[in-house]
């Protein structure tokens, strides 16, 4: 990862960038400001070596620690369902690679993003950093805790699926704010929850579809036994 590329190869990277974003729109994909921020991220500096042919592929990828950077229509498609505006301060659960906190990066004002596995965590922020992602905080951790020293968020997102949502994360989100996260009774099958905050007490719900993502693990999600799966993309 955190490659320069030759001239060639950097115009073929964008040209497979191009590309994806033509192949989410063709989905029926209209959220221009998203669509815009996955064409401004450089994919292939998100993945593996052994990977970056396939990093403008549609699908999930393996980044180590049984652990996958998400399908891009994912990405685009949670990213929409937040509802970000550029004054947005934004918590994501789950940082992986770094990849989706620096497409959520290019719309809102600020990402603190929380990974549990030390070594993704000081990779991604190593990335970030260097790719000029300065609006982007890594912070290692157990995610479920959420991060309440900068709360409350305008926005949280769960790149993981949990039994449900930790109290924690709610606590954390101002009122008006949208939470996004994939929530399920099995640890490799969820539906993708919107929960929008009305006021100190009360919330609204919406149910968006089916997905599959890695399982969210730690205090208020599931224990870290098995905890891997070899997706995370919408169910079809």
């Amino acid at each position: 990862m955190e490659t320069r590329e030759p001239d060639s190869r950097a115009k073929e990277f964008a040209s497979k960038r191009q590309q994806l974003g033509r192949l989410i729109r063709r989905r029926g994909f209209t959220n221009e400001a998203v669509l815009d921020a996955i064409l401004q991220v450089s994919r292939e500096q998100f993945v593996p070596d052994d990977f970056r042919d396939q990093a403008y592929f549609d699908q999930p990828l393996p980044i180590g620690k049984n652990q996958t950077i998400s399908q891009p229509f994912v990405v685009a498609m949670m990213t929409d369902a937040l509802s970000l505006g550029p004054s947005d301060r934004v918590l994501e659960i789950g940082t992986g690679s770094g990849y989706a906190a620096a497409v959520i990066s290019r719309i809102a004002k600020h990402v603190d993003t929380v990974e549990r596995h030390v070594e993704l965590a000081e990779s991604a922020a190593r990335r970030l950093a260097q790719l000029g992602y300065d609006n982007v905080q890594v912070h290692f951790g157990d995610g479920t805790h959420g991060w309440p020293e900068r709360a409350p968020y305008d926005a949280i997102v769960v790149a993981a699926g949990g039994p449900q949502v930790p109290p924690s994360l709610t606590d954390q989100l101002a009122v008006g704010g949208r939470l996004v996260m994939p929530v399920g009774k099995h640890r490799s099958v969820q539906q993708l929850i919107r929960m929008r905050r009305l006021s100190e007490d009360r919330f609204e719900e919406e149910d968006l579809g089916g997905v599959s993502f890695v399982p969210l693990v730690g205090a208020a999600g599931w224990d870290a036994a098995d905890s891997s799966f070899p997706s995370t993309r919408a169910r079809r």
